[in-house]
């Protein structure tokens, strides 16, 4: 192609990434996938264990307090993993995010605009749903929030367990969706969950997060010994001063260094993701899952959630508001810029994908534990979020299949060598992949 041609190229939507950013996305989703998987699968442990006779024993070990009672730290079990454990979550999102934006798809402004579009209005729709549907049975605005967040381990299970072969592109754009999608949760929380602040406590944090800089960033001091009770001590403030936990994660996610050490050496935030994200995939939400999602699940529960204004609209917000949200924002950043859909992809592509986004487990289950200290409108909450959760992931699930056959003919074109020249049509060494 000529080099004008080449630079007056219009940007594809959702085309194809170049091979270190799709071989750093494959890396995660392999991970998220197993940690998907795993998440599954202790959610469905939390849902039988709450619905047998040995429930009185889920609640027994879910509400056993331990801890340090001097520091106000002697917490309930649910209580450690949705304040504790979730800030290894959102701390891998919190880096996550700051790869993208300095060396990843999100560091072009023009690329940024779609994900960060798509994410943004798959917030605000669902919470616009969720406020009409509630208000218009005589319900409260109190769970706007909760049907606005993307899980997207649980989302990646489902791939996994419906095994389609969805192209890298499209995988990327949920994943960027829903770390985007986190930080908008987490500015949430931090903002409209935080009714008092401990002054000192606060500062502490802060100063806290200001050592974690100065020696990862400006001093490049390695060792785990530094960094570990360094965090401890800064989720310890952040938690003491009113501020949500999980805060203290993504802050220091936020601030891991990017940049390489050295002109071969490793991206930092890349081999600390590299050693945390199993952590957080594989055990801090699959066990803020077993603990959370244990919900008594009856003819009268899921009549509550029909029936009921802020259970329902929960459940509409996840399973319609998300996926408006997200087709939406996506066809207005194609419509008003030079993006277009990638020629290998079609809309139905993007809408099952917008379905997975419905899929709001985790956050949603720890937004809803904020919004609500009543147990009784908590468990219908907890049952409307997993009502909306199961019908995003089952109709996803359906428009996979009838989309797989144009998935598998997407990976087996990518993969083949039709040309018997031992390198894959459309990877580096076909000229016309530079074409498409």
């Amino acid at each position: 192609m000529p080099a004008g041609n080449r630079k007056n190229r219009t940007r594809t939507f959702l085309d194809r990434l170049p091979l270190p950013e799709r071989t750093f996305v494959a890396d995660a989703l392999r991970t998220e996938t197993v940690g998907g998987m795993v998440l599954l699968a202790a959610a469905a442990v939390a849902l039988v264990w709450a619905n047998t006779p040995l429930s009185g024993a889920y609640e027994s070990v879910r509400n056993f307090h331990f801890g340090i009672e001097a520091l106000g730290l002697n917490l309930s079990v649910a209580h450690w993993t949705a304040d504790g454990l979730l800030a290894i979550f959102f701390f891998v999102a919190g880096a996550e995010l700051k790869r993208e934006l300095v060396v990843g798809k999100l560091r072009h402004p023009g690329t940024a605009l779609l994900p960060v579009v798509a994410a943004i209005s798959g917030m605000v729709v669902p919470a616009l749903v969720y406020g009409l549907v509630a208000t218009s049975m005589g319900g409260t605005w109190n769970g706007w929030a909760v049907p606005m967040a993307t899980d997207i381990a649980f989302a990646l299970g489902v791939l996994a367990v419906i095994d389609t072969h969805l192209p890298s592109a499209l995988r990327a754009f949920l994943l960027t969706l829903a770390v985007v999608d986190d930080l908008g949760a987490i500015v949430v929380i931090a903002l409209f969950y935080t009714s008092t602040i401990h002054l000192p406590a606060l500062i502490g944090a802060m100063l806290g997060l200001g050592l974690f800089f100065h020696l990862h960033d400006r001093r490049r001091v390695h060792g785990w010994y530094w960094y570990v009770p360094l965090a401890l001590a800064i989720w310890g403030l952040t938690y003491a001063s009113g501020v949500h936990a999980t805060v203290a994660g993504v802050a220091m996610g936020l601030l891991l260094r990017v940049t390489k050490d050295g002109e071969r050496g490793r991206r930092p935030a890349e081999r600390i993701l590299h050693l945390v994200r199993p952590v957080s995939a594989g055990v801090a939400v699959p066990l803020f899952a077993l603990f959370a999602a244990g919900v008594s699940v009856s003819g009268d529960t899921l009549g509550d959630v029909v029936g009921r204004a802020e259970p329902l609209g929960v459940a509409l917000g996840l399973a319609a508001g998300k996926a408006l949200g997200v087709v939406g924002g996506s066809y207005l950043a194609v419509r008003f810029t030079r993006a277009r859909l990638s020629a290998e992809l079609a809309w139905a592509d993007v809408i099952a994908v917008a379905m997975l986004a419905g899929i709001g487990f985790t956050v949603s289950l720890l937004i809803g534990e904020l919004a609500y200290s009543d147990p009784a409108d908590l468990e219908q909450i907890k049952a409307g979020i997993l009502l909306g959760s199961l019908t995003s992931a089952l109709l996803a699930c359906l428009l996979l299949k009838l989309r797989n056959n144009k998935y598998r003919r997407l990976y087996e074109a990518e993969t083949a060598d039709e040309n018997a020249d031992e390198n894959a049509d459309g990877g580096p060494g076909d000229p016309s992949a530079h074409d498409r």
